[in-house]
């Protein structure tokens, strides 16, 4: 069931998107996002066309294990594909959480476009109803996913050092949001 988002700061909403069920079909938008260093830059860099189809896989997999729900961000005025939100179980200090994570292509940034896709995503895990808590990792350094969760009424935890992809250790920061908690 696609999701859809006007802002009222969109006028003739160009930058209004809906989500879509990520499907095999967007393999070629991974590779776009994930293998990309610009795309990849806070998250270590450019995967390999190996891990990429991995990942995409395992995409797949979420809806059907109940593990949660990956999508693709579509612009509704022209159908275009521009990135990807989506969460999944994850645990966290001995806690079932989902985590939540979001691109979207360099073309696009700027617009809005990933505050209401995850918006939309928030909504999409609040309905499932199975977890208390959504988080989201973003890298200290990534100032624009940092003002997403803050926009999106997420809550600071704290900054911690993270591995990610092994080999690769990054400050993040642990944003929570209570999806048990009202809006």
């Amino acid at each position: 069931m696609p999701a859809h988002s006007t802002s009222p700061s969109d006028g003739a909403d160009q930058n209004a998107v809906q989500l879509e069920p990520w499907s095999e079909d967007d393999l070629a938008l991974d590779q776009q996002m994930l293998g990309d260093p610009e795309m990849t830059r806070y998250l270590g860099g450019p995967e390999s066309a190996e891990h990429i189809a991995q990942r995409h896989a395992r995409k797949l997999r979420l809806p059907d294990a109940g593990a949660g729900r990956m999508f693709k961000i579509v612009l509704q005025a022209t159908g275009e594909a521009v990135g990807s939100v989506g969460y999944w179980e994850n645990r966290w200090h001995e806690e079932d959480i989902y985590e939540m994570g979001w691109l979207v292509l360099p073309a696009f940034q700027g617009r809005g476009i990933a505050s209401a896709a995850t918006a939309q995503a928030i909504v999409q895990a609040r309905a499932e109803g199975k977890h208390r808590f959504v988080h989201a990792f973003p890298s200290v350094e990534n100032a624009p996913s940092n003002g997403i969760c803050r926009k999106l009424g997420f809550t600071l935890v704290e900054a911690f050092e993270s591995e990610y992809p092994p080999g690769n250790f990054m400050q993040c920061n642990d944003w929570r949001l209570d999806l048990f908690g009202g809006s």
